[in-house]
């Protein structure tokens, strides 16, 4: 199960991730050459919700892919090992790592090359905050009485290889008789079990020298008037895959069934009442996703509600499709559910074999996003949706895609890569491919990897043989190297005779020597318009266009099939990059960003807009106010800056005590007529009763 990343969803609906809550989904640091491989877990777990606590005893079955003396998996620093057995049952010692979330094992005999064991791994704690998560900022393991969720990069059981290492998983988890399990695979339900109890004996768990110590307090036995009636919910996930998600707590169940495909949605009594739009809508995405790529591993899926203090907007496993309070609505955002389910392909069938390779997870689930986006509203549409991916392609663009694992995989470069331009190279790889040959391709490379993982290289052998060419130059170009090209254009028309029509005699230049792309090139003339393929190559490349109307307009690439670099993306880059920084906290150094936005184009009203959001963080209403009315005076771009530069100012009136201009504003709002995000909403609920401080960006 990994995260993804949080979008915008208005126009923008730029990458975060996730989250940049992120967004996302990642091990906190490049991962390095693993040394054991996971084939199974057998895990048997109690979630005590009334003390926050999780009580497990878990076996783990591994192969050496070389020499071991020392077995080493990730763990959540809030649970305890507390004893380890080996195969025959003998106790082993353990050490606690905290800097990287660590248990280090001890095998006294050695394990050599090639061989396998089972290792027995007892372990208990709180599981209340996320102060020590694995993954900074991120709560992504919880127990408590409302909803619990123990998410696979929450590491509460012992994880190698995070994202990487396929494994099959039988997990048998004690509940409350109140609460639902929902979890991967074919799931059994038993009264009355017993609970878990080995797990909590008190062992001695070293930590390694000099090291500051942060190890949980031990757990007590629980005790049957603390748990009350308990049953047990046994889940089995045989598939190799990421089966490491799991979410109880009280939910309605919705089932949907269409063509083979059954999809139970488990929402809070909140959203009972559109739960069957989110099963009608998750039915529909998922059949089209399976039109292009074939049958994932399952035909069931499961639509969970999870808790906003997560961190994060959504999260996915095998069958398991979730999404967080704040991002569940009347109105389905079903871009934010294309994208969560597209990994039932992308991450639970195929899987990227490297950190490297880790687009093929994240770019892949966000192109398919697009394809869904393109099929639901159209060509308009995608064409507004590549536009956003292009910015977030671009936002990082410092490190080559082929070299990401070098990078901290929470970071928003590795997340605006692996997702943003991830699904860039996909977009080119199919306007130079055509739609039939590209299609084939990525369902032969479904098909050919499900339930396996894959390299770029395999990606690439497969769309060569489709193609029927060597695509070495494109690959190489856009894996290997960074930036984009900013084109120009310079022409001469010439009118030819004996009414023949105009010949166009031009050159397309831009910056990167080692450039090469095919670009579409379109000419508006007095009569139909005119479309000739130009094979862009080096930093001059000459061409010559006959019309038999006189051209009034060229465009290079009017539908933006290559990823490219212009004023405007700049702007957007700039903009992207500052409210990363915001997000982080850092809101000096997102100022810098925005500024640079405004340094390119005075009249941007997102930068503006951006900008007034820090200062009304900051409480400085009046800088805040003038930033608000500089947006409303800009261009416009994109449009909902309008409606919601009123609101804003209009909760800054009331803030400080000025009713009449507040509801001023508000009615301004009502005028624009753009309901983005609700905006018409906001300004009516304002006109009603005045707004009361509390953090709010709008949008």
């Amino acid at each position: 199960m990994y995260l993804v990343p949080e979008r915008r969803k208005s126009r923008a609906l730029l990458c975060l991730v996730g989250v940049l809550a992120l967004l996302a989904s990642r091990p906190a640091k490049a991962a390095e050459k693993p040394r054991l491989q996971v084939d199974h877990y057998d895990i048997d777990a109690q979630l005590i919700p009334a003390k926050h606590q999780l009580v497990a005893h878990t076996q783990v079955k591994f192969t050496a892919l070389e020499d071991l003396s020392v077995a080493v998996f990730e763990l959540h620093n809030d649970l305890r090992p507390t004893r380890v057995l080996d195969a025959e049952g003998k106790p082993l010692s353990v050490e606690r790592v905290t800097q990287d979330s660590t248990i280090r094992i001890a095998l006294p005999n050695g394990l050599p090359k090639g061989s396998s064991t089972t290792l027995t791994i007892d372990y208990a704690g709180t599981l209340e905050s996320g102060d020590n998560s694995p993954v900074p900022g991120l709560k992504l393991a919880y127990v408590g009485p409302e909803t619990s969720y123990m998410l696979y990069p929450g590491r509460w059981f012992p994880v190698s290889g995070y994202g990487l290492n396929r494994f099959t998983a039988t997990m048998h988890i004690t509940v409350p008789v109140f609460m639902t399990v929902i979890g991967s695979g074919a799931t059994t339900v038993a009264s009355g079990a017993p609970a878990v109890q080995e797990a909590v004996k008190k062992a001695p768990t070293r930590r390694r020298r000099g090291e500051r110590e942060r190890l949980p307090a031990p757990v007590a036995e629980p005790k049957a008037s603390e748990t009350g009636p308990v049953h047990t919910f046994t889940l089995v996930w045989d598939k190799p895959s990421f089966p490491g998600t799991v979410i109880a707590g009280q939910f309605g169940d919705s089932v949907y069934t269409a063509g083979g495909l059954t999809v139970h949605v488990y929402f809070q009594p909140l959203h009972k009442d559109i739960a069957s739009q989110y099963g009608e809508t998750a039915a529909k995405e998922f059949q089209y996703f399976s039109s292009l790529y074939s049958q994932p591993l399952s035909t069931n899926l499961k639509v969970v509600e999870i808790p906003d203090d997560a961190g994060l907007p959504t999260a996915w496993a095998p069958e398991i499709a979730a999404l967080s309070s704040s991002n569940i609505g009347d109105k389905v955002n079903y871009r934010l559910l294309a994208d969560t389910i597209a990994h039932q392909w992308w991450g639970v069938s195929v899987s990227p074999a490297s950190m490297d390779n880790w687009w093929l997870n994240d770019g892949f689930a966000r192109y398919s996003e697009v394809r869904y986006v393109e099929e639901a509203a159209g060509e308009a549409a995608f064409q507004e949706m590549m536009k956003d991916v292009s910015v977030g392609a671009l936002a990082y663009d410092t490190v080559p895609l082929a070299s990401v694992g070098k990078m901290d995989p929470f970071s928003p470069e590795f997340q605006s890569l692996t997702t943003d331009k991830g699904a860039e190279i996909l977009n080119m790889l199919r306007w130079i491919m055509g739609d039939d040959k590209f299609d084939n391709t990525m369902r032969g490379f479904a098909l050919q990897y499900s339930g396996k993982s894959a390299t770029v290289t395999d990606f690439q052998n497969l769309a060569q043989q489709h193609y029927g060419q060597q695509l070495t130059w494109f690959f190489t170009q856009w894996l290997n190297s960074t930036g984009a090209p900013d084109f120009k254009n310079k022409y001469t028309v010439y009118r030819l005779g004996n009414g023949k029509g105009f010949r166009i005699v031009g050159e397309i230049t831009q910056d990167l020597d080692l450039f090469r792309m095919p670009v579409e090139l379109k000419v508006d003339t007095d009569g139909k318009t005119e479309a000739k393929r130009i094979e862009v190559v080096g930093t001059d490349s000459p061409y010559t266009v006959d019309t038999y109307g006189r051209p009034r307009r060229i465009v290079i690439d009017p539908n933006d099939w290559v990823l490219k670099n212009s004023p405007d993306i700049k702007v957007r880059t700039a903009i992207l990059r500052g409210q990363g920084m915001v997000k982080q906290g850092d809101l000096a150094q997102a100022l810098t960003e925005f500024q640079k936005a405004l340094d390119i184009n005075k009249n941007s009203s997102l930068a503006h807009y951006r900008i007034a959001e820090v200062f009304f963080l900051q409480h400085n209403y009046q800088a805040a106010a003038n930033a608000y009315r500089e947006a409303e005076a800009g261009d416009l771009d994109p449009r909902w800056t309008e409606v919601w530069s009123h609101i804003q100012l209009g909760k800054i009136f009331d803030l400080t005590g000025q009713r009449e201009r507040a509801t001023n504003e508000y009615r301004q709002a009502l005028q624009t007529n753009d309901n983005t995000q609700g905006a018409l909403e906001e300004a009516r609920k304002y006109l009603q009763a005045p707004y009361q401080q509390k953090p709010s960006t709008g949008q």
